[in-house]
């Protein structure tokens, strides 16, 4: 697991995390390795994210997806802008049955008010997993805000 508080706060260092022990990124192993405007990487390992019967769950890819594309959103819009997630889709290709997931998260397409990202969830033999979409709204932050 990661000593942050918060996976993505490496990512986007400025951003006050509220509830630090309650992370669900930070609970589920998720790192992030790698970030740029044009590239968010992280890692998430099978074991302890399984479902009943052995597998990587498909909540769990969800959870890497969001994680990795919100945090791309954030590198997008903040300070000025907070974005918010309002949609996410997963398909799943196949099952990952052991060892880590990575998802590689790229922007389709960022405006000022909208952001959608496309995140890829390989395997350790570099096979797809799943393929996922968030769009998130940005808000503009209050004045003086920390969050």
């Amino acid at each position: 697991m990661t000593s942050s508080p918060a996976p993505e706060s490496a990512a986007v260092p400025d951003i006050e995390v509220q509830y630090p022990d309650e992370q669900l990124a930070a609970k589920m192993g998720i790192e992030v390795t790698e970030w740029t405007k044009d590239r968010v990487v992280g890692t998430m390992p099978v074991a302890g994210n399984r479902q009943p019967f052995g597998l990587l769950h498909g909540g769990a890819n969800g959870v890497l997806a969001e994680t990795l594309g919100s945090t791309a959103a954030a590198m997008h819009g903040w300070p000025e802008r907070l974005p918010v997630g309002l949609e996410l889709s997963c398909t799943h290709h196949r099952s990952a049955l052991g060892g880590k997931v990575t998802g590689v998260c790229t922007p389709l397409s960022v405006g000022r008010t909208i952001g959608t990202f496309e995140i890829v969830i390989t395997d350790d033999e570099d096979r797809r997993v799943c393929t996922a979409k968030l769009t998130c709204v940005y808000r503009n932050r209050p004045p003086g805000s920390t969050s």
